[in-house]
């Protein structure tokens, strides 16, 4: 999936390209597994505020690169010097927030393909896309007890959202692996598909939703944010799902509808 007309970030560890509709984006450092440096989360900060000025860009997908990994975690070599205490710690919290931040409230649909090893902080990438595609091949993991940390409020809250208290309990107590199959069964992973067909099931599903309309994923996206929320904002969501209904998308999915054809959809 990745075109040799990628535009290099953080020193070309992170890639991004757009074709049809469909950002991707690259954690490009096979040799390590992909492990997230801070510099890479630097680079996704920036692509991801290129995509988003981009109306041509409908939906991002996040991919590793190489057969070996999403993401296996944190870079852990910078440990030592970058994460040897609290306070530490907290300054690297610091220097990886604006990439994490535009993550997770980044507003057109995000779809992570996973194949390979998706661990800790890799997890927590791929638990922020809104679908998670896998391949067989792949496994899961939070190896924090492993290591003598714990994650935080957020990465947590995200995964019992997604596979529920019990779950999240024997991944987080255990730190043990999990494979595909086991993901899905879970609710971790929406999907598993041959290793094979992974980039063309993404790629299909990609651009299904591309060819929606912009107006409607965005609200979609906002409305499955809010129901997660503890004071979820029923108005907000109601006032927007009114306003679809100015928009000339509306009335070009009515006449494509009327005419039988597909829609062309503009965001406007």
């Amino acid at each position: 999936m990745i075109g040799q007309d990628a535009r290099q970030y953080a020193d070309g560890k992170m890639l991004a390209e757009v074709d049809q509709g469909v950002g991707l984006i690259t954690f490009n450092q096979p040799e390590k597994r992909n492990a997230m440096s801070v510099a890479m989360w630097d680079g996704l900060s920036a692509i991801l505020d290129d995509f988003l000025a981009d109306d041509s860009v409908r939906v991002v997908v996040l991919t590793g690169a190489g057969p070996k990994a999403f993401v296996s975690g944190a870079d852990i070599s910078q440990f030592d010097q970058q994460r040897a205490s609290g306070n530490a710690q907290l300054e690297y919290d610091r220097l990886t927030s604006a990439g994490r931040a535009k993550l997770a409230t980044f507003p057109k649909p995000v779809i992570a393909r996973i194949r390979g090893f998706c661990l800790g902080g890799g997890l927590g990438i791929a638990m922020q896309a809104d679908i998670r595609i896998a391949a067989v091949d792949s496994q899961f993991g939070i190896p924090a007890a492993k290591l003598g940390i714990a994650y935080g409020y957020d990465m947590t809250r995200k995964l019992v959202s997604l596979v529920g208290p019990a779950h999240a309990a024997m991944m987080l107590y255990t730190g043990n692996r999990i494979d595909a199959k086991e993901a899905a069964r879970i609710g971790l992973v929406n999907q598993v598909v041959p290793d094979a067909d992974l980039s063309d099931v993404v790629v299909g599903i990609a651009r299904t939703m591309a060819d929606n309309a912009p107006n409607s994923l965005r609200i979609g996206k906002l409305a499955v944010a809010e129901t997660q929320s503890s004071t979820p904002d029923k108005a907000k969501i109601d006032a927007l799902v009114a306003t679809c209904f100015d928009t000339e998308d509306y009335k070009e999915g009515r006449l494509a509808f009327a005419e039988k054809r597909a829609p062309r959809f503009t965001g406007r």
